[in-house]
């Protein structure tokens, strides 16, 4: 572990490392030069969640959910009630005798869903002997109400009372689902993306009922990540590379892309013959936005996917040397990945330059001399306007994971913190920002014991 703070990390698997890649110890756009170690984990991490400014939880496959100040890195409480790995995680914010409470609900392969006060770290409610494990949480903070999905979608009230329950599915289980405007939820089920109706009973106002509206079936294979893209599209990613965005009230495509394929096509040469990709390479592993860009971690690489210009305007194909798992564009020129290969990268946004013009033939060029043989237009190549405008150069490599990074979160001026499959969180800091900060707090208690 040692050698790996000091700066040294072997490849995690059998991908050699990308030696085109390697920016070397002096990285000076690398503000994050100062980590904590959280330790107190015996398992896999493989969730994060932010809770507030200040706080996150952390949560595995040990069962354990710790509460963190992001600041100081004290564990703040220690959630114990499962009995099997975490399968999901979500937080929210309720509110008790007009007073707003930060609370967590958790999922584990054990079959249960505990909900959970984050202030004072108390268990409130536990559902047990489902009848599957739940994938995926999601809470309804308006409506006052909460989701489970899995083999089964179903929808509780705030003390944990089941209102309404769609059928098992026959084929594949529910692995995510997000909120969509009037009351309606989209579901990601094997290929399909089902859409879904929250409506009060008509017999009792305290009930809700559930009812399927629309099936979506326009991709062609497992849909492995959905998001919400801005207040009128969301976006569906699947296990071959397409990305579809969708208006968020008519369930219609706005957009449809694949991105191996569009990439491809802009580089390509006649005399070059494209090898056809691997499916893992063309897997898409997670999607962010931003509201104006969508971005994709697909197998190894990155995209970057303007939604107004509806092309992918940058990317890097071989951004890690395994599996992205998660990317977010958190600036307007800057960006985060974390990968299987154990490394965290930062990445910056930078415009390719811009084409040189054929120089002209001056005086000689008026009577003849030094005219090409060929007219120009057989030489110059028009660039596709789908070609990215856009390159992604890296800025800084994060050592000190020595297993998978499972995600991050991303906590600006209080800095970067990370999970793995090592068993440990890792908090990064802006070593300028953390040095004066120091500073200030030496100087006025300096001048406290002055008074004193």
């Amino acid at each position: 572990m040692l050698r790996w703070l000091l700066g040294g990390r072997e490849a995690q698997g059998p991908a050699e490392k990308t030696s085109l890649l390697f920016i070397g110890e002096e990285q000076p756009k690398n503000c994050y030069t100062e980590l904590q170690v959280l330790k107190g984990h015996f398992d896999i991490v493989r969730f994060l969640v932010q809770i507030d400014d200040f706080r996150f939880a952390s949560a595995g496959d040990d069962g354990l959910v710790f509460v963190w100040n992001i600041q100081t890195g004290e564990r703040l409480h220690e959630l114990r009630g499962h009995t099997q790995q975490i399968t999901a995680i979500t937080g929210f914010k309720m509110k008790t005798a007009d007073i707003w409470c930060s609370m967590l609900l958790t999922a584990s392969s054990d079959r249960t869903i505990s909900l959970w006060d984050v202030d004072n770290g108390n268990r409130v409610h536990t559902v047990s002997e489902l009848q599957s494990s739940v994938k995926c949480l999601h809470a309804l903070e308006r409506l006052d109400l909460w989701l489970s999905g899995g083999n089964d979608l179903c929808v509780w009230n705030r003390n944990f009372e089941l209102l309404c329950k769609m059928e098992p599915f026959a084929d594949a289980g529910i692995t995510t689902f997000i909120e969509l405007p009037k009351n309606c939820i989209v579901a990601a089920v094997d290929k399909e993306l089902i859409i879904y109706r929250l409506t009060l009973s008509t017999c009792d106002e305290q009930k809700w009922d559930i009812q399927e509206i629309r099936r979506l079936r326009d991709h062609q294979d497992s849909i492995r990540a959905l998001i919400n893209v801005n207040d009128w599209a969301f976006a569906s990613g699947s296990h071959i590379g397409e990305i579809i965005i969708w208006d968020s009230l008519s369930w219609t495509v706005i957009a449809n892309t694949r991105v191996f394929a569009e990439t491809a096509n802009a580089n390509e040469q006649p005399e070059i013959k494209i090898t056809p990709f691997k499916q893992q390479e063309m897997s898409i592993q997670h999607l962010a936005s931003d509201g104006e860009y969508v971005v994709a971690a697909v197998g190894n690489g990155i995209y970057l996917y303007n939604l107004l210009t509806r092309n992918v305007t940058a990317y890097k194909k071989n951004a890690h040397d395994s599996n992205v798992l998660q990317i977010l564009k958190f600036s307007e020129k800057h960006l985060i990945s974390c990968s299987e290969d154990g490394s965290v990268r930062m990445w910056e946004l930078q415009d390719l330059p811009l084409a040189a013009e054929p120089a002209s033939s001056g005086f000689f060029g008026m009577w003849g001399f030094g005219r090409p043989t060929k007219p120009t237009s057989q030489h110059l190549k028009k660039t596709p306007e789908s070609a990215p405008q856009r390159t992604l150069e890296l800025m800084g490599d994060l050592i000190g994971h020595s297993g998978a990074v499972q995600m991050f979160l991303y906590f600006k001026d209080n800095g970067l913190v990370t999970c793995s499959a090592d068993n440990l969180i890792i908090l990064w800091k802006d070593g300028a920002r953390e040095s004066r900060l120091r500073s200030i707090a030496l100087f006025q208690k300096l001048e406290q014991n002055s008074r004193m």
